[in-house]
């Protein structure tokens, strides 16, 4: 595997690899992670099961879709495939460090320039891909309200149903999804899993993304998604504003938004969340 990875790492940038160093590193929870180097250039390789090519190649897609916009630094993918029994995406390597404030702000600000790249096409994104190991559908819808009650919530409630899920206002939210979403919204290119495990600064302190489950839908998912897990810095908010200001009603809508991540945990990682979505939706209808 190792040596068919080095060969195509050697095609692709057309300068000779050889892996001599391979240090396990975080990957998530659902790859593995190395640092792969040949003593002078050093790349992040993820791997998984053969059966997740497709999930690699998306990543790489999306990525390569962010990197177009010349807006906020994403890693860019080197290359991707099936090596012997796994699949595989060879990806720069970013040293992370700690950021400051004037870091967090530039991200707020890089990331509003990249939302407003957006598409004729309407709402989703070329082919499907992934929000951590759950399909995320992509299919080319024209309104936002559709898209995000058929390929969002819809689908995640009906992946739910199929693990014992009990959500009794299920259907009652979605029909009251165009009320609730009662904002223009236009396309626009989005992270779609940005919380903080998938953002930092470089040691130069420059802001980067990673780790993407990239569309195009309303803006407001991302930055609803950093606020789930404790929220980014207050110079990130800052920033975004300055730039792109969020639209009156986001407060109410944010919680509408992250509940779709949340029926993803369930749907990944089991009944445990099943109170806390119980507990948005309910909010969400007051």
């Amino acid at each position: 595997m190792w040596t068919k990875i080095d060969a195509q790492i050697t095609q692709v940038t057309g300068e000779k690899f050889q892996s001599q160093q391979r240090r396990s590193v975080g990957g998530g929870c659902i790859n593995q992670g190395y640092a792969i180097s040949n003593g002078e250039i050093t790349y992040f390789l993820k791997i998984n099961q053969a059966s997740q090519a497709a999930m690699f190649e998306a990543e790489a897609m999306g990525l390569k879709e962010m990197l177009a916009t010349a807006s906020i630094r994403v890693p860019k993918p080197i290359c991707w495939g099936v090596a012997d029994n796994s699949s595989y995406i060879v990806l720069e390597w970013l040293e992370l460090g700690n950021g400051n404030s004037n870091s967090w702000e530039e991200m707020g600000r890089k990331l509003a320039a990249m939302h407003k790249a957006s598409s004729s096409q309407g709402f989703g994104w070329e082919i499907n891909n992934t929000i951590g190991s759950t399909p995320q559908i992509n299919t080319w819808t024209a309104e936002w309200t559709e898209f995000y009650i058929k390929h969002r919530l819809g689908y995640q409630f009906q992946l739910a149903r199929r693990k014992g899920g009990n959500f009794p206002s299920s259907e009652k939210l979605l029909a009251a999804i165009p009320e609730l979403m009662a904002h223009q919204v236009q396309p626009s290119l989005v992270h779609g899993d940005l919380w903080g495990g998938n953002a930092g600064c470089t040691n130069s302190g420059e802001p980067v993304i990673f780790d993407p489950a990239t569309y195009f839908g309303d803006r407001e998912v991302d930055i609803a998604m950093t606020e789930l897990f404790g929220g980014f810095p207050a110079a990130f908010y800052q920033g975004y504003n300055k730039v792109f200001p969020l639209d009156p009603g986001y407060e109410q809508r944010k919680t509408l938004y992250n509940l779709y991540h949340i029926l993803n945990h369930f749907n990944l990682f089991g009944s445990s969340y099943s109170s806390q979505a119980n507990r948005m939706i309910d909010q969400i209808l007051r």
